[in-house]
């Protein structure tokens, strides 16, 4: 046949297998499926928007929650000295009345014996409250852990490094140093150091 003849040709009935015809039932057992496919499709659907609006709000609730811990973190921050502001203002208190009677008795006896007072109550509310201590430093072996050595004395020799004088207190809070004492140390000289002079 030519490929005219092809052309011109009458289509050709498709083939039937034998059983391949889908009867009405068969149509319907598929529809049947097919809604419930599109069924469960939706409830997926449905599924998926209630997980995601649930992100959302587990993912807002959570951005709150860190806005407010920042929030109590800074307050806690600002105000987490009250307590030692508050003893700090009684001291305040004692000094400004310490003033009021230095200028009205002209004792110096009296005012200076209430400054020493007020000194020595404040120490013993910062160590009794605060746990801050004083290092005790004179007669004691310098330590660089503890002390800052601004000036030297020589002594004997074989003696160790000793503090003879104290420029500044040093503190310890708790187990701590907070801050170093500033001291003059006595020490002896090396052999080296005699033979020079």
């Amino acid at each position: 046949m030519s490929d005219q003849e092809m052309e011109n040709a009458p289509p050709e009935e498709a083939a039937v297998e034998p059983g391949a015809e889908t009867t009405a039932s068969e149509l319907e057992v598929a529809q049947a499926e097919r809604e419930g496919l599109k069924a469960e499709l939706e409830a997926l659907k449905a599924e998926r928007d209630d997980l995601k609006d649930q992100l959302l709000r587990k993912a807002a609730d959570f951005d709150n929650y860190r806005k407010r811990m920042l929030k109590e973190k800074d307050e806690a921050r600002q105000f987490a000295n009250s307590a030692l502001l508050e003893d700090l203002c009684q001291v305040l208190d004692d000094f400004e009345r310490a003033i009021r009677s230095g200028e009205t008795a002209k004792d110096f006896a009296a005012f200076h014996s209430g400054i020493v007072m007020i000194e020595g109550q404040f120490a013993s509310l910062l160590e009794r409250k605060y746990n801050l201590k004083r290092l005790d430093s004179v007669g004691k072996a310098f330590s660089p852990e503890h002390h800052e050595a601004i000036a030297m004395d020589p002594v004997e020799e074989g003696r160790e490094s000793v503090v003879v004088e104290e420029y500044q207190k040093g503190y310890q809070l708790h187990d701590r140093v907070l801050r170093t004492a500033k001291v003059r140390v006595g020490h002896a000289k090396n052999k080296e150091a005699k033979e020079g002079e």
